[in-house]
């Protein structure tokens, strides 16, 4: 859970933390008092998009933390581990987010830096937001299907991979047979230029490391007689009364003196070894030096040869490599223009097999939709009985439509088109969401899909925005209800304007907004007592707080720790 969240120069909020506990927790407050605020910061604490703007003016920047305690054997231990962020199962994990004015954002996990889209995938696993904004979601039927396949849970999502690995390899086959059946002339113009291409490369027989092996070549050939003199001179040198020839008297001395004083036998020894090796260097010397020769003709080979790889370099790569693979490439390129009808019927055939096969999977996994697309409508029916829907039809539609041969038309997601269907009225047929479904519908429905994914998805945090926007009387109270019961499961944050959400909460917030001078602040008081009917009191009666709107907020208090109790 969200143990946490401490924000300071995020828009009119200087400093604020804020410690929450598990259940069932509302923020209220006047209208543009900023309790969307705490929603934008826990947002951006999760990898949302942020934006210079957000700081508060006349600061440098913008810091977030949040200190999270997932249950152990939750899903976001793996995905800290793919990352190589060390965390113990049994320490909370702590985000920090930065934004500065430049508009600049750095994200920090467990103390190490990471990027967004790491942050985000972390963040996706511990808080799932739902904010106003997420009501479009509803209305847009390509998510109708993402939605229903993962209600059905890994069975289908394990045939789901295997069909999309089938459907790539028919796609890629396919996209090649395309192509090959649309050559044209400008295939065979092409023809004919990789042929010379080919031609080119092959006649250059060509070497990997071969242009280096010649430029140290070249270096030697053209510095020959500068190679030989120096050669000559370093063994004239070693051979001569400054070289061996002195070393030679050193060890006579230094014999003569062991005679007397053992103990220069060490030096004696160093030195009769460096005459070895210095007459062995002396040998070696004298042999490279005969083997230097000046040879002109060789040179304009290599020069010529040189010029060549060069020419190639510039046609058709930087490295000899680079040259052999574009050979590589054009050679498979002829091959398949010169035997193009034997390609198209192998790649005919191929397709086929791939096409069969995907389709073979495609059925199957629509019918493991079919079975889960009746389990998901009766679930939401009885969610939204729950919440004084009870006369409501929920229903998934699966649709596949028909490609060109007249069969079920293959795609990345299978053969199926998911859509939701809804009825208020009883002898209503069933009609898209959009067409019919009110805003307070729509926060319902919405409310029901999410209280049912909560079981799945396993994110331990869940906010609502507003999730009670279009709604009031009995079917705030069941909202209200329906959120004091899905925080059992997990904890439950809701920003609210009606009374009869905010009673049911286990922990209540009051979000203020003064202004000192010329400067607004924003703070978050924890309510209990005569602060939370206070609280209460002002939502129920608006500007005017009185007695009887105090008595109001104190029985709904004691109406909903009854409800909670029971």
């Amino acid at each position: 859970m969200l143990r946490e969240l401490s924000i300071r120069n995020l828009a009119v909020i200087e400093h604020v933390t804020v410690s929450f506990a598990e259940g069932f927790h509302v923020l209220t407050g006047e209208t543009g008092a900023g309790k969307s605020i705490l929603i934008d910061a826990l947002t951006l604490a999760i990898g949302g998009r942020g934006s210079a703007d957000l700081v508060r003016y006349g600061c440098e920047k913008a810091e977030i933390e949040a200190l999270f305690e997932p249950p152990a054997g939750h899903p976001v231990w793996d995905v800290l581990e793919s990352f190589g962020i060390e965390a113990d199962p049994g320490e909370p994990i702590v985000v920090r987010r930065e934004l500065s004015v430049q508009g600049k954002s750095v994200c920090r996990v467990n103390g190490r830096i990471v990027n967004l889209s790491m942050l985000r995938e972390i963040g996706d696993s511990l808080v799932n937001i739902h904010g106003q904004h997420e009501h479009q979601s509803l209305l847009r039927t390509e998510r109708h299907l993402e939605w229903l396949d993962v209600y059905a849970g890994e069975p289908l999502a394990a045939l789901k991979r295997e069909y999309q690995e089938a459907y790539r390899r028919y796609a890629e086959t396919r996209s090649r047979l395309r192509e090959l059946e649309d050559a044209s002339r400008h295939n065979m113009q092409m023809l004919d230029l990789y042929r010379f291409q080919l031609r080119e490369i092959d006649d250059a027989r060509l070497k990997p490391g071969e242009d280096e092996e010649l430029q140290d070549e070249r270096r030697r050939l053209a510095n020959a007689e500068r190679l030989m003199q120096n050669a000559a001179e370093a063994y004239d040198l070693i051979y001569g009364r400054s070289g061996l020839d002195a070393l030679a008297r050193a060890i006579a001395r230094l014999e003569d003196i062991r005679r007397y004083d053992a103990s220069v036998g060490p030096l004696l020894d160093q030195l009769q070894s460096a005459y070895y090796q210095a007459e062995d260097v002396a040998h070696q010397l004298r042999d490279y030096r005969d083997r230097i020769e000046a040879d002109p003709e060789r040179l304009a080979e290599i020069e010529d040869r040189l010029d060549l790889l060069g020419r190639l370099k510039r046609k058709y790569g930087e490295r000899i490599e680079d040259i052999l693979a574009y050979r590589d490439q054009i050679a498979a390129a002829v091959d398949t223009m010169e035997n193009r009808d034997e390609h198209l019927l192998r790649l005919r055939e191929e397709e086929r097999k791939l096409r069969d096969e995907a389709r073979r999977l495609a059925l199957a996994l629509s019918e493991q939709r079919r079975l889960a697309a009746d389990r998901l409508a009766k679930e939401i029916e009885g969610e939204l009985k729950e919440l004084h829907m009870e006369r409501t039809t929920f229903r998934v539609q699966l649709e596949q439509p028909a490609g060109e041969d007249g069969e079920p038309k293959l795609g990345p997601n299978g053969i199926d088109e998911a859509m939701f269907l809804f009825s208020a009225n009883p002898g209503e047929p069933p009609k898209p969401l959009a067409k019919i479904a009110s805003g307070g519908e729509m926060s319902r429905i919405m409310l029901a899909l999410k209280t049912v994914f909560a079981a799945i998805d396993g994110v331990p945090v869940l906010v609502f925005d507003e999730v009670d926007t279009g709604v009031s009387g009995r079917a705030a109270q069941a909202i209200a209800e329906k959120l004091s019961k899905l925080s059992r499961r997990c904890q439950v944050f809701a920003i609210t304007h009606l009374p009869q959400v905010a009673c049911m909460a286990d922990h209540h917030y009051g979000i203020r907004k003064s202004t000192a001078g010329e400067r607004t602040t924003t703070t978050v008081e924890p309510l209990e007592g005569a602060g939370r009917v206070e609280e209460l009191a002002r939502m129920l009666g608006g500007v005017e707080v009185t007695d009887r709107t105090r008595h109001h907020a104190q029985e709904m208090l004691d109406l909903a720790a009854r409800k909670k109790g029971a």
